[in-house]
């Protein structure tokens, strides 16, 4: 896609610093990815709970919420994923800019799409948190009932069964949601926060 060549940035004279100082803490992307029915949601709904009890000017955007309106238009082939994600980037992009520790859940199968989001931020921005998880065990939770009707080939192009997923080579941080606990894992991520001095 083409920037058309009469369109101009305009700087605000409020600046993410300025912002950040002003929440007393600092903004970033909290990438949740990994396997529909890793725990990508319902850890990220904990930890923005968690995060906003402690005072942090938060929010959750979340794969299937997004699909509702900004990406209504969007399916599941390869080229559509890319397309979701790329918004989702750009979106978490200007919520970091605004001051705001910013929480992603989405599959966001492909290495290079989440990389593409981690350069459009500044160093230490982007936090890429892996919800590992075993297919098996995935499949066994299955709570939309998704795996059971791409086993029987009602959707096409699904994740880890009919369409592939890239594992994260070197996340910031690995939730093993196969065995640990929602609290666990959230207050996991909350020590990561503070001992890199995000909060």
């Amino acid at each position: 896609m083409t920037q058309d060549k009469h369109i101009t940035w305009h700087d605000s004279v409020v600046t993410k610093l300025e912002r950040q100082q002003r929440h007393q803490h600092k903004s970033a992307i909290i990438w949740f990815t990994g396997l529909s029915g890793s725990g990508k949601s319902t850890i990220s709904v904990a930890l923005e709970k968690a995060l906003f009890d402690r005072g942090i000017h938060t929010y959750r955007l979340d794969g299937d919420n997004i699909r509702h309106g900004l990406n209504q238009n969007l399916g599941f082939s390869p080229e559509d994923r890319k397309e979701n994600i790329r918004r989702i980037g750009e979106v978490s992009k200007l919520m970091v800019d605004a001051g705001v520790l910013t929480v992603t859940a989405f599959i966001s199968p492909y290495t290079s799409d989440r990389e593409n989001v981690r350069a459009i931020v500044e160093d230490k921005e982007f936090i890429e948190v892996y919800t590992r998880c075993s297919l098996e065990a995935c499949e066994q939770r299955d709570p939309k009932g998704l795996y059971q009707k791409a086993r029987k080939g009602e959707i096409p192009e699904f994740t880890g069964i009919s369409a592939p997923y890239e594992a994260p080579k070197n996340p910031e941080i690995i939730i093993d949601t196969e065995f640990n606990s929602v609290e666990t894992s959230v207050s996991q991520i909350i020590n990561y926060l503070e001992q890199h001095h995000y909060i």
